[in-house]
């Protein structure tokens, strides 16, 4: 088998997850505080070569790339004013702190509102938590101190979908809670558009060495039918 196939197939199979990831982004590029993922995409180890005869090494032989890393921004957004009381940004870093049926878990979506019992709760319906853990109430004017809230340091949080992470908080985190502003999304839709064209253009290029070595092959096949018949 050509090693050709491989490589270009390896190479199509990485861009697959980068497509994946880009196309993601770009569907939440005005998720309010949603962090861009980004995949890292690296070469594959050297096959050595040796003489079937002796073992003597000949040379290397590259076996394309791998996606192996989905890598999430963590850098803090800015903030939009909205003028909504129950809407929340972190200036700086840190996250809301909420709990869900898995736990607690964090984000930066302050699009919050009030439940029935009047206690502040996400678009999910989890409570929102302030710094000891504590569920927040919701005054009768339909407002919420911004020292209610919680901003937890989470060092290395894991995604988990939804705008959610996980991870072990570490105290409270530096950044101070603005009302009436929401952090806007990390996604730069045009540099991201750019990048899914890049993408597709590389997994176009890799379909068309696919189509070329096969047909190569082909080609190869036919010529060594045809010595053997005469």
């Amino acid at each position: 088998m050509d090693p050709g196939l491989y490589i270009a197939a390896s190479g199509m199979l990485a861009e697959q997850v980068r497509q994946n990831a880009l196309s993601n982004n770009l569907s939440n590029a005005s998720t309010p505080g949603y962090q861009p993922q980004s995949v890292a995409q690296q070469s594959f180890g050297a096959i050595l070569m040796s003489n079937s005869a002796t073992g003597q090494p000949i040379g290397s032989l590259d076996t394309g790339v791998t996606a192996n890393t989905v890598v999430t921004a963590s850098a803090p957004t800015p903030l939009q004013q909205t003028g909504q009381p129950l809407d929340f940004g972190v200036s700086g870093t840190g996250y809301f702190g909420v709990r869900t049926s898995s736990g607690v878990q964090y984000t930066r979506d302050g699009q919050f509102q009030a439940n029935a019992s009047n206690q502040l709760v996400d678009a999910n319906g989890d409570l929102v938590l302030g710094q000891t853990g504590q569920p927040i109430t919701v005054s009768a004017k339909g407002t919420v101190s911004t020292s209610a809230l919680g901003v937890f340091n989470v060092p290395n949080a894991a995604e988990q979908g939804s705008n959610l992470f996980t991870g072990a908080a570490s105290g409270r985190a530096t950044g101070t809670v603005e009302s009436g502003q929401l952090n806007e999304s990390g996604v730069d839709a045009i540099q991201t558009t750019t990048d899914m064209i890049a993408s597709l253009r590389a997994y176009q290029a890799g379909q068309s060495a696919i189509q070329s070595i096969d047909q190569t092959m082909q080609e190869n096949a036919t010529s060594v039918g045809s010595l053997g018949g005469t």
